[in-house]
């Protein structure tokens, strides 16, 4: 059962993940992305709440490229 409760749980996170990181991606590149102070702070209220259920702010944030020369 507790298996069962856990397993719900991921799902729901990552859920709410995904529907987070759309968010995200339209205040970054839609039509609120001209609307600076406002979309700033909707940005860092997920951030905030992304830290708050994963323990990692920069979960919804892009991961580095293949592309291009190599950082050490």
């Amino acid at each position: 059962m507790r298996k069962l409760d856990e397993e719900a749980e991921a799902a729901r996170v990552q859920a709410d993940l995904t529907e987070l990181d759309g968010l995200r991606r339209y205040l970054i590149c839609g039509k609120q992305a001209r609307r600076g102070d406002d979309r700033e702070k909707l940005m860092k209220a997920i951030d905030d709440y992304v830290e708050e259920m994963t323990g990692d702010r920069t979960t919804l944030h892009a991961k580095s490229s293949s592309i291009g020369p190599r950082k050490s």
